[in-house]
């Protein structure tokens, strides 16, 4: 397919653009999209904010391999550069995310039959949601799964987390979105503790990602601490 400029490059991802209303998603490594594309036309179909695919009929009707997904391009800061150009609070941010997260949530799981189960994005934090004038809109659904809430809700807070520790200028927002994402957590979701629960579960999949350098993953344990310190206590 023709594109044009590269827009931006993720971990695994560069977007390229199309047109003015049209971009090209291609993972580096040849990665099959399908199941992204089917999470994000079953989400757009319950008004959930994602970018509109070009072909949304075809997202799960083939079992062959897509490895270019053509979706809508979104026009607007990301919620981080927002934050840092002072677009955005910090508190305003973390609302954000949680109130992202609370919708997400909201939404009936696609496949399983579990009714606790949701689709997750296991990837939420303020690099991935844009701010557009349609309002904000969720990106990169590449880790999509289903699953209980709470690991949507520990993914968010130890990627946030890891930053908040470690030695770099994002450091004290990090911190203050993640203490205002924790604010809104829901009463019923129990994040649980450093041996067991959701938190637990998210460490270990960040512990095992490999994308991630040897020095976050030395921010693991202190990212958990912290988490836990920030975690608004129950009655």
């Amino acid at each position: 397919m023709q594109t044009g400029g590269l827009l931006g490059s993720g971990r695994s991802a560069d977007v390229f653009a199309i047109d003015d209303h049209w971009v090209l998603r291609r993972y580096r490594d040849g990665g099959d999209v399908s199941a992204e594309a089917a999470v994000m036309a079953y989400l757009a179909e319950h008004e959930y904010p994602v970018p509109r695919l070009r072909n949304p009929a075809s997202a799960g009707g083939s079992t062959a391999p897509r490895t270019d997904l053509v979706m809508q391009r979104l026009h607007g800061p990301s919620m981080l550069q927002a934050l840092l150009k002072g677009m955005l609070t910090a508190e305003e941010a973390g609302a954000g995310l949680a109130g992202l997260l609370h919708r997400l949530h909201s939404v009936p799981a696609r496949v399983s039959d579990d009714p606790v189960d949701r689709i997750l994005h296991l990837d939420l934090h303020p690099d991935n949601v844009m701010l557009t004038s349609d309002g904000l809109m969720v990106i990169d659904w590449r880790n999509t799964q289903e699953g209980p809430p709470g690991l949507d809700w520990g993914m968010s807070a130890l990627i946030l987390a890891q930053v908040a520790v470690g030695n770099t200028a994002l450091a004290t927002p990090a911190r203050a979105v993640l203490a205002s994402l924790l604010a809104h957590l829901d009463p019923a979701i129990s994040l649980g503790s450093t041996d067991s629960g959701c938190l637990a579960e998210a460490r270990k999949r960040r512990a095992a990602d490999p994308s991630m350098s040897e020095s976050e993953t030395h921010l693991l344990d202190e990212a958990v601490e912290l988490i836990l310190e920030l975690t608004p206590s129950r009655p």
